[in-house]
């Protein structure tokens, strides 16, 4: 208990206070309050716990809370560009606000590195070489849970998700690749959380399955409600919905759904190994899905500071695009577009002890990359 007490102290001394160094600078902009901050804090965590770990003293972090708005991440990013002149942006959760603020902190010539949110919009015509997503491609999920219902042999299936970029993303990536007919579709407002009039549309449906994307406590909200509802029509989504802090608010509802990831805690590699039993010492919890991509998106930072100094932009691009770090994905490269190109896999929701958590039974999409990188000219 005294050596788990001294790691979270440390690992708490490292969120609180930047790491006082020359070298280069990162400003993290991540939602830290309201209803998404599991998200953000778990992306935080994760990438604080790599530098921790690394124990790199040339680097220095400016953490900020965007309160998951659009104005207010603008405001941040330009603060942290104009007066604490940081070299790297990292840290959003939400496409809408990586819209916000990406494209005009890359035509700065700053560094971005994504750990959650990838908009169609910046992995094709808007792609720029300066931006890397080290997560996925909005799509890329909802794709894997399209392919997964055709092999569930799901024909008519009811579709849900947040009108703004990423649900827009998640619907189009689910119905590139299901093969089946729509009993319905619909977009639901960001930050919903009552979910009574959709679940009496997907009662009326006829549908034999229900693809829903709902991060947060969007997701933990229409959940519960679907299971108080006594529905039994098979729900499949991506692990945004699923993931590990929103099922245990969800509890047994959640039992038994199968869903997509790019990550899970039993992918079979030292590198994850180790970094799951080092999350649950620092922190006291599971990592989920977005501390994962924190972990992942220090290191590959972390790789290219090894070989090449930020100022030398050319150097720095092509050292990140080399990916030469320990995922906890197992091997990592990027395609032509800087958006990973990745296996995803198939989870099912299970129960560990007291604990809700998720397993793999089997791959969806092998070495898979999206589609906008085709529309992406540097």
């Amino acid at each position: 208990m005294k050596l788990k007490a001294l790691a979270l102290a440390s690992c708490m001394a490292a969120l609180t206070a930047p790491v006082a160094a020359e070298g280069l600078k990162v400003g993290m902009i991540t939602t830290l309050s309201g209803g998404g901050a599991g998200l953000g804090i778990d992306v935080r965590d994760g990438f604080m716990l790599a530098v921790s770990q690394a124990d790199r003293k040339d680097i220095e972090v400016v953490i900020e809370d965007d309160q998951r708005k659009p104005d207010i991440a603008v405001q941040l990013a330009d603060k942290m560009i104009q007066s604490e002149k940081v070299d790297v942006l990292t840290g959003i959760i939400w496409s809408n606000l990586a819209m916000a603020v990406v494209p005009a902190a890359v035509a700065q010539g700053k560094f971005y590195l994504s750990p959650n949110a990838g908009p169609s919009v910046l992995a094709g015509k808007g792609c720029n070489p300066n931006y890397f997503n080290v997560a996925w491609q909005n799509d890329n999920l909802h794709e894997a849970g399209g392919a997964y219902a055709n092999t569930a042999d799901y024909k008519n299936s009811f579709i849900l998700a947040p009108n703004y970029p990423a649900g827009q993303d998640a619907l189009t990536g689910y119905k590139r690749m299901y093969e089946g007919e729509l009993a319905g579709e619909l977009f639901t407002k960001l930050g919903q959380t009552d979910y009574a009039s959709e679940i009496a549309q997907i009662r009326a449906s006829g549908a034999d399955s229900v693809y829903f994307f709902l991060p947060g406590g969007m997701g933990i909200s229409f959940l519960k409600q679907y299971a108080d509802s006594g529905l039994d029509i098979p729900v499949v989504g991506p692990a945004f919905s699923f993931d590990q802090g929103i099922l245990q608010a969800v509890g047994d509802a959640a039992l038994g759904v199968v869903n997509t990831s790019q990550w899970n805690k039993d992918i079979d590699n030292a590198t994850n190994a180790q970094f799951v039993k080092t999350f649950q010492e620092a922190y006291g919890r599971l990592p989920s899905l977005y501390a994962s991509q924190g972990f992942d998106t220090a290191n590959l930072l972390m790789s290219a500071m090894d070989v090449a100094d930020v100022s030398d932009a050319d150097a720095f691009r092509t050292a990140l695009q080399a990916a030469d770090f320990d995922s906890t994905r197992g091997d990592f490269k990027f395609g032509s577009n800087n958006h990973p190109v990745q296996d995803i896999y198939v989870r099912e929701v299970i129960k560990e002890g007291d604990v809700f958590t998720n397993k793999i039974i089997g791959t969806a999409l092998s070495d898979h990359a999206d589609v906008y990188a085709a529309d992406c000219k540097f």
